[in-house]
């Protein structure tokens, strides 16, 4: 679509020329945006609104991190190959590594608070589920994750993507087949499912759920856990119609292997946070 958005003017001094790309925009935004959530959140818990940027800064700087290891050692042949080129690349992240970074960051900054964990994940929640829709708005733009090949009429082109939905560049990075009927319709750049926007649908939703039912009288980690439940369906249904060449396991992928991981955990968080707050309240009837 649009890798890059526009050119900062070449007579400006050091950075004339440089590339806005739309995958940097977005990502600021989502900074932007998450500090904005979760700012009167962490007020409402009766902490200072600047904390929010704290862990928001946490969370960006232990999620680029993880996001960036997870790819090179998912991808650790191109790190032989070329090291350094790897490692500072622009694109080449995953957001389940960006998850698991981020979350030790945040973790981390939240143990040196002195604050509760439990009761921080719970206003941390909404502000992933806003977060993880406006970061995959910048994959649509840049033209990264996309689905299948279809000629559904929503389906979305992307002739400048990472890599093209050409015929010639499916086949050799994803190893797929191209169905001549599409070839023979659209021609050499084909049509794919936006996987991107499905997921900014859900995670909008997601999101609308988390912030309607954020002031519960369960106990503390009840939000969390149920964000990790409708992440993680959300991610495994997706991956059904994703163009991804980590498939095993016949039509699975290790993105959905980690999401059934997520659910299950949440599963179990939901239930012993209900139980303890049954517990609780046996103790004080």
């Amino acid at each position: 679509m649009y890798p890059i958005f526009f050119r900062i003017p070449e007579w400006l001094p050091l950075i004339g020329g440089a590339p806005i790309t739309s995958f940097g925009v977005f990502m600021f935004l989502t900074f932007m945006v998450g500090g904005l959530v979760l700012r009167p959140e962490v007020e409402r818990v009766g902490l200072d609104q600047e904390k929010a940027w704290d862990f928001i800064v946490m969370g960006v700087v232990g999620g680029i991190l993880g996001a960036k290891a997870y790819y090179v050692i998912l991808n650790y042949p191109s790190l032989f190959a070329d090291p350094i080129g790897s490692i500072f690349s622009r694109g080449g992240m995953v957001w389940y590594g960006g998850f698991l970074g981020g979350l030790a960051a945040v973790s981390w900054e939240v143990r040196k608070s002195g604050l509760r964990w439990a009761q921080m994940a719970d206003l941390i929640a909404p502000v992933l589920a806003i977060g993880y829709a406006v970061g995959r708005m910048g994959c649509f733009f840049v033209g990264d994750d996309y689905g299948r090949p279809t000629d559904a009429w929503f389906g979305v082109k992307f002739p400048e993507g990472a890599p093209p939905t050409r015929v010639s560049a499916m086949e050799n990075h994803f190893g797929i087949e191209v169905d001549p009927r599409l070839v023979e319709r659209f021609g050499e750049v084909i049509p794919v499912h936006p996987t991107q926007l499905y997921e900014v649908v859900m995670s909008l939703m997601i999101f609308g759920f988390l912030w309607r039912i954020r002031k519960h009288s369960y106990g503390e980690g009840w939000i969390w856990w149920i964000w990790f439940v409708l992440a993680g369906a959300g991610r495994f249904l997706v991956e059904f119609v994703r163009l991804k060449d980590d498939r095993f396991w016949g039509m699975f992928t290790m993105a959905q292997v980690i999401s059934l991981v997520l659910i299950f955990v949440g599963v179990l968080g939901i239930l012993r946070t209900m139980q303890s707050r049954n517990s609780d309240s046996k103790e004080f009837a």
